[in-house]
């Protein structure tokens, strides 16, 4: 998702977001295990999405957007 539209959601809606990419993450590091993963570049597209999403819930919070 692009940064800039992720800056016009609320803290909550981010927070959402997070909690689903993480699911996501380990549903991926599961599949992983058991052999049956189809796309393996996803992960580094997760673990990065999941960066973005933090860094934009920290600079709400501190009021920097």
């Amino acid at each position: 998702m692009n940064p800039d539209a992720l800056k016009d959601l609320t803290v909550e809606e981010l927070r959402d977001k997070e909690k689903n990419m993480r699911k996501e993450l380990f549903n991926l590091r599961f599949q992983s295990a058991v052999g049956h993963i189809e796309n393996p570049n996803r992960f580094k597209e997760v673990r990065r999405e999941i960066a973005r999403l933090l860094t934009v819930i920290r600079l709400k919070q501190n009021g920097a957007v």
